[in-house]
């Protein structure tokens, strides 16, 4: 599967309203967005993502489920079928998005989503909330001592789950 292929129902760009639904055979309890920790203007995608987890990290695979590019698309990463490699110790039963952006122009981590990125966001949240039902939207930072994905996705998010 290339980057910018999607995972069934899922489309790129501005289509991103018409996310249908996902499915996996695994169970699903928390769904953790995360951000790459680049900034925004540096062009980076998810390709890049990839090629980080694979040749510098060693990783199977972009450890990602999902990767929110800068101008709104959405990239397939790892099927949903596979166990990612984004959160230790949440991996086994969780699906990892990450947004293209998190650093600020001063270096600094900073919510860098434009309104494209938000908006995509929300609906592959909420297309993944609906296809996992009891799945909470978690910020990576709840679980490990990071700023990602510098801004609260567990707050931002809880009303796609029922309030979390």
């Amino acid at each position: 599967m290339n980057d910018k292929q999607k995972e069934p129902g899922m489309v790129s760009g501005g289509d991103a309203a018409r996310v249908k639904s996902f499915s996996s055979s695994r169970r699903i309890d928390e769904i953790i967005v995360h951000c790459s920790a680049t900034r925004p203007e540096q062009g980076f995608t998810a390709a890049d993502v990839r090629r980080w987890h694979t040749r510098e990290r060693g990783f199977s695979d972009i450890g990602y489920h999902f990767v929110v590019e800068t101008d709104g698309s959405v990239s397939a990463g790892r099927p949903l079928d596979r166990v990612g490699a984004h959160c230790r110790g949440h991996n086994a039963r969780s699906v990892g998005v990450c947004y293209m952006g998190g650093i600020g122009a001063d270096g600094k981590p900073a919510d860098t989503r434009n309104a494209a990125q938000k908006a995509a966001m929300r609906e592959l949240l909420s297309a993944l909330a609906r296809s996992f039902p009891g799945a909470r939207i978690r910020s990576h930072r709840d679980f490990a001592r990071k700023a990602c994905p510098c801004f609260d996705a567990t707050a931002e998010y809880a009303p796609l789950c029922g309030g979390g």
